[in-house]
Protein backbone atom coordinates (compact mmCIF):
# COMPACT_ATOMS: atom_id res chain seq x y z
CA UNK A 1 0.00 0.00 0.00
CA UNK A 2 1.30 3.66 -0.56
CA UNK A 3 -0.32 7.02 0.49
CA UNK A 4 -1.43 8.80 -2.15
CA UNK A 5 -2.49 12.51 -2.82
CA UNK A 6 -4.84 13.37 -5.11
CA UNK A 7 -6.27 16.95 -6.10
CA UNK A 8 -10.21 16.14 -6.83
CA UNK A 9 -12.64 18.48 -7.82
CA UNK A 10 -10.32 21.00 -6.58
CA UNK A 11 -9.98 19.86 -2.74
CA UNK A 12 -6.80 17.94 -1.74
CA UNK A 13 -7.37 13.83 -0.71
CA UNK A 14 -5.08 11.43 0.64
CA UNK A 15 -5.87 7.84 -0.08
CA UNK A 16 -3.88 4.46 1.34
CA UNK A 17 -4.43 2.06 -1.48
CA UNK A 18 -2.21 -0.01 -3.79
CA UNK A 19 -0.90 1.63 -6.90
CA UNK A 20 -2.48 -0.47 -9.17
CA UNK A 21 -6.14 0.08 -7.78
CA UNK A 22 -8.26 1.58 -10.62
CA UNK A 23 -9.30 5.58 -10.11
CA UNK A 24 -13.07 4.25 -10.44
CA UNK A 25 -12.66 2.37 -7.05
CA UNK A 26 -11.07 5.42 -4.87
CA UNK A 27 -14.00 7.89 -6.03
CA UNK A 28 -16.18 5.49 -5.16
CA UNK A 29 -15.35 3.34 -2.03
CA UNK A 30 -12.76 5.59 -0.67
CA UNK A 31 -14.32 9.30 -1.37
CA UNK A 32 -17.77 8.58 -1.48
CA UNK A 33 -17.98 10.23 -4.80
CA UNK A 34 -20.64 8.06 -6.43
CA UNK A 35 -21.91 9.96 -9.76
CA UNK A 36 -19.29 8.25 -11.26
CA UNK A 37 -20.52 4.81 -12.82
CA UNK A 38 -18.82 1.23 -12.98
CA UNK A 39 -20.20 -0.06 -16.39
CA UNK A 40 -18.37 -2.55 -17.74
CA UNK A 41 -14.83 -2.51 -16.56
CA UNK A 42 -12.55 -2.36 -19.27
CA UNK A 43 -13.06 1.26 -21.13
CA UNK A 44 -14.90 0.43 -23.35
CA UNK A 45 -18.98 2.15 -22.25
CA UNK A 46 -18.01 5.43 -20.54
CA UNK A 47 -19.95 5.08 -17.63
CA UNK A 48 -17.03 5.69 -15.49
CA UNK A 49 -15.96 8.96 -17.44
CA UNK A 50 -13.82 11.56 -15.38
CA UNK A 51 -11.45 14.78 -16.53
CA UNK A 52 -7.87 14.30 -15.87
CA UNK A 53 -6.12 17.20 -16.62
CA UNK A 54 -9.55 18.40 -18.71
CA UNK A 55 -9.41 15.32 -20.79
CA UNK A 56 -12.12 12.27 -20.97
CA UNK A 57 -10.57 9.44 -19.09
CA UNK A 58 -11.82 6.34 -18.15
CA UNK A 59 -11.31 5.81 -14.20
CA UNK A 60 -12.22 1.89 -14.59
CA UNK A 61 -8.81 1.37 -16.38
CA UNK A 62 -7.06 4.00 -14.56
CA UNK A 63 -4.67 3.79 -12.03
CA UNK A 64 -3.87 5.69 -8.91
CA UNK A 65 -0.71 5.68 -9.76
CA UNK A 66 -1.13 7.27 -13.37
CA UNK A 67 -3.40 10.45 -11.70
CA UNK A 68 -1.25 11.44 -8.49
CA UNK A 69 -0.04 14.74 -8.92
CA UNK A 70 -3.15 15.95 -11.75
CA UNK A 71 -6.35 17.52 -11.71
CA UNK A 72 -8.89 15.00 -11.40
CA UNK A 73 -12.82 16.18 -12.07
CA UNK A 74 -15.76 14.33 -11.32
CA UNK A 75 -19.31 15.01 -12.22
CA UNK A 76 -19.65 16.62 -8.09
CA UNK A 77 -17.21 18.25 -9.48
CA UNK A 78 -18.26 20.07 -13.00
CA UNK A 79 -20.83 22.35 -11.46
CA UNK A 80 -20.77 23.36 -8.05
CA UNK A 81 -24.82 23.83 -8.09
CA UNK A 82 -25.59 21.23 -11.01
CA UNK A 83 -26.18 24.20 -13.34
CA UNK A 84 -23.56 23.56 -16.12
CA UNK A 85 -25.29 24.09 -19.86
CA UNK A 86 -24.40 20.35 -20.50
CA UNK A 87 -26.76 19.39 -16.68
CA UNK A 88 -29.09 22.40 -17.69
CA UNK A 89 -29.74 20.93 -21.38
CA UNK A 90 -29.67 17.59 -19.90
CA UNK A 91 -33.10 18.60 -17.94
CA UNK A 92 -34.00 20.65 -20.65
CA UNK A 93 -34.06 17.91 -23.52
CA UNK A 94 -35.23 15.20 -20.94
CA UNK A 95 -32.15 13.03 -22.16
CA UNK A 96 -31.92 10.69 -19.39
CA UNK A 97 -34.25 7.49 -18.64
CA UNK A 98 -32.56 4.99 -16.59
CA UNK A 99 -29.81 7.69 -15.85
CA UNK A 100 -26.79 4.74 -15.57
CA UNK A 101 -24.59 6.79 -18.02
CA UNK A 102 -25.68 10.20 -18.00
CA UNK A 103 -22.80 10.99 -15.72
CA UNK A 104 -20.30 9.41 -18.17
CA UNK A 105 -21.82 10.95 -21.44
CA UNK A 106 -21.98 14.72 -19.91
CA UNK A 107 -17.87 14.45 -18.42
CA UNK A 108 -17.21 13.50 -21.86
CA UNK A 109 -19.63 15.90 -23.39
CA UNK A 110 -17.97 18.81 -21.35
CA UNK A 111 -14.24 17.88 -22.17
CA UNK A 112 -15.20 18.03 -25.90
CA UNK A 113 -16.61 21.20 -25.81
CA UNK A 114 -13.46 22.29 -24.61
CA UNK A 115 -12.00 21.57 -27.02
CA UNK A 116 -14.46 22.38 -29.69
CA UNK A 117 -17.37 24.93 -28.36
CA UNK A 118 -18.81 25.49 -32.02
CA UNK A 119 -19.70 21.62 -32.85
CA UNK A 120 -21.02 20.27 -36.16
CA UNK A 121 -23.84 17.54 -35.47
CA UNK A 122 -21.10 15.18 -37.07
CA UNK A 123 -18.57 16.65 -34.45
CA UNK A 124 -20.74 15.47 -31.68
CA UNK A 125 -21.91 12.48 -32.79
CA UNK A 126 -17.59 11.30 -33.03
CA UNK A 127 -17.37 12.64 -30.05
CA UNK A 128 -19.59 10.75 -28.00
CA UNK A 129 -19.66 7.75 -29.96
CA UNK A 130 -17.57 5.64 -27.13
CA UNK A 131 -20.08 6.39 -24.41
CA UNK A 132 -23.04 3.61 -24.74
CA UNK A 133 -26.35 4.29 -23.91
CA UNK A 134 -28.80 1.16 -22.34
CA UNK A 135 -31.86 2.68 -23.15
CA UNK A 136 -30.54 4.25 -26.59
CA UNK A 137 -31.30 7.96 -26.25
CA UNK A 138 -28.58 8.87 -28.30
CA UNK A 139 -30.62 11.28 -30.13
CA UNK A 140 -31.82 13.02 -27.11
CA UNK A 141 -28.10 13.15 -25.88
CA UNK A 142 -27.10 14.66 -28.92
CA UNK A 143 -29.29 17.43 -29.07
CA UNK A 144 -28.27 18.11 -25.81
CA UNK A 145 -24.71 18.51 -26.45
CA UNK A 146 -25.53 20.72 -29.48
CA UNK A 147 -28.13 22.95 -26.89
CA UNK A 148 -25.65 23.32 -24.50
CA UNK A 149 -22.69 24.49 -27.16
CA UNK A 150 -25.19 26.84 -28.06
CA UNK A 151 -25.12 28.29 -24.71
CA UNK A 152 -21.96 28.26 -23.70
CA UNK A 153 -21.02 29.83 -27.10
Amino acid sequence: MATYQLNINGKSHSVDVSEDTPLLWVLRDHLDLVGTKFGCGIAQCGACTVHLDGSAIRSCSTTLAQVEGKSITTIEGLSEDGYHPLQEAWKEVDVPQCGYCQAGQIMTAAAFLENNPAPSKEDIKNAMHGNICRCASYNRIFKAVEMAAEKMG
